[in-house]
């Protein structure tokens, strides 16, 4: 009698555990990384990084999204510019999470080149591949295919910037002929992104003052090509209590809808302002 083989499982990603952790507290936006013969998705509202990068018709198709919702939203038709901005902010600000969610509850920090990422912003899904990934010589999938060890918490830090503008940056370059910005500009929208995703899913986690902590380490305002450190400072309530908040490097001009609305860290928002939008309403 001839015995037919096990098929054997498919190991999960050592990157597995973050994104699940992170999608159980934001129910939002979920992360999928994909085995290696599984065909990244497209069409029907998918999009590759790389084809934003490339700055092309696929651009111009994520941001009519943009367009048509400040419209649906506000009844106006925002600056190109504008657009753009807010079209940066809604890729940018889940796809640091792939690199900072990892690092912080797993100390892991993925590689994720353009090619290897897709995003659907209607059902608030990524996918990547992960071929390379960095961690401390502690960590239990130091043995792992794609693991490259770095000697302490220094190394990984820097890893994580790396890994950050080695996706982000072509992205901005693929954004930049669409937006009143310069490149430092666009740094400085790409250290905001690291800094306020991790800092909100943390608090989700219930970690927010550790975060706080990390992200003034890994940002200390020195390192190029970013712009700008974490920037956290506390204010004091009406009742005495603390209100995190911090100071934007960039503007997501929001103000040119809503001059009256700021958002909580931006730099045009005066601290009275911003107690009065941090103390909940009694």
């Amino acid at each position: 009698m001839t015995v037919p083989a096990l098929l054997t499982a498919t190991a999960p990603s050592p990157l597995t555990a973050p994104y699940e952790r992170l999608a159980e507290v934001f129910p939002g936006l979920r992360a999928e990384v994909l085995a290696d013969d599984v065909a990244a998705p497209s069409g029907d509202g998918w999009v590759g990084a790389a084809a934003l990068a490339a700055g092309g018709a696929e651009l111009d198709d994520f941001l009519a999204w943009d367009e048509a919702q400040v419209l649906r939203d506000y009844g106006t038709r925002a600056r190109p510019d504008v657009v753009a901005s807010f079209g940066l902010h809604r890729y940018a600000w889940p796809a640091c999470l792939l690199v900072t969610l990892p690092w912080f509850t797993h100390r892991r920090v993925p590689r994720i080149p353009v090619a290897d990422v897709s995003f659907h912003r209607g059902l608030g899904h990524l996918t990547l591949r992960v071929g390379e990934f960095a961690c401390l010589p502690d960590d239990p999938a130091a043995e792992t295919p794609g693991a490259r060890v770095v000697p302490d918490e220094a190394a990984l830090r820097a890893e994580v910037l790396d890994a950050v503008a080695q996706h982000i940056g072509p992205v901005l370059d693929g954004f930049r002929p669409r937006m009143r910005r310069g490149k430092r500009a666009l740094w400085g929208m790409a250290t905001d992104e690291i800094v306020e995703g991790l800092w909100y899913v943390a608090h989700l986690l219930g970690e927010e003052g550790r975060a706080m902590r990390e992200l003034e380490l890994l940002l200390p305002g020195t390192t190029k090509p970013y712009v700008g450190t974490a920037g956290f400072r506390e204010l004091t309530g009406p009742n005495g209590e603390s209100l995190p908040t911090r100071d934007r490097a960039s503007c997501c001009l929001f103000y040119t809808l809503r001059p009256e609305d700021t958002c909580v860290t931006c730099p045009r928002t005066c601290d009275a302002d911003r107690v009065r939008k941090l103390t909940p309403a009694t």
